[in-house]
């Protein structure tokens, strides 16, 4: 993903500060022969979609390995303060672009119900990739009953054709504001 290193740079002009009330991380962990990744289907190619029990799947390059330096977080990321890190996509029979439920629209990550018992009731969302991981995660949470903002300079997209487009439309339709890093202080 082009310039993706450039999300942690501006996630540490954000993170440090005490204004923020809580960091929580989401790491995607995919086991071997995930149902997302094309070499899992003879004759399939990266970024095809097909059909699996819960709808239209994306299929993607191997990647986010269990185990591997790819399922890793960025190196440059500092984050000495969160208080979770969700692993999510451990299921291999199940994609999970949203940080509150799998592909399937009804299997919650158990997110939902932790920020909830802390009290949050906003949230700021960024990181990879803009038009899937972050907008289903940041759909999701709004449908879920949370205040949620997109902070644009610290996500990447991965920019399938339409992708960005269809994110920005769906984003609106939802009524979640994309917001610059400079300006969550003074929200």
């Amino acid at each position: 993903m082009e310039n993706a290193q450039r999300v942690s740079k501006s996630y540490r002009n954000f993170s440090n500060s005490n204004e923020v009330v809580g960091r929580y991380l989401l790491q995607v962990t995919l086991p071997a022969s995930h149902i997302s990744f094309a070499s899992s289907h003879p004759g399939a190619q990266p970024f095809q979609t097909i059909a699996v029990p819960y709808g239209a799947q994306t299929l993607w390059p191997d990647h986010c390995l269990q185990d591997t330096e790819g399922a890793a977080f960025h190196p440059a990321l500092d984050f000495p303060h969160a208080e979770l890190i969700l692993r999510k996509g451990f299921r291999r029979d199940i994609d999970s672009y949203s940080a509150f439920l799998e592909n399937d629209h009804t299997t919650p990550t158990g997110l939902a119900g932790y920020l909830r018992e802390r009290g949050l009731t906003r949230l700021f969302l960024c990181g990879l990739a803009y038009d899937f991981c972050v907008r289903f995660s940041a759909i999701d949470g709004k449908q879920l009953g949370f205040e949620t903002l997109v902070i644009e300079d610290a996500t990447r997209a991965v920019a399938l054709p339409g992708s960005v487009e269809a994110t920005n439309a769906a984003l609106a339709a939802a009524g979640i504001a994309r917001i610059d890093s400079a300006s969550i202080l003074t929200l």
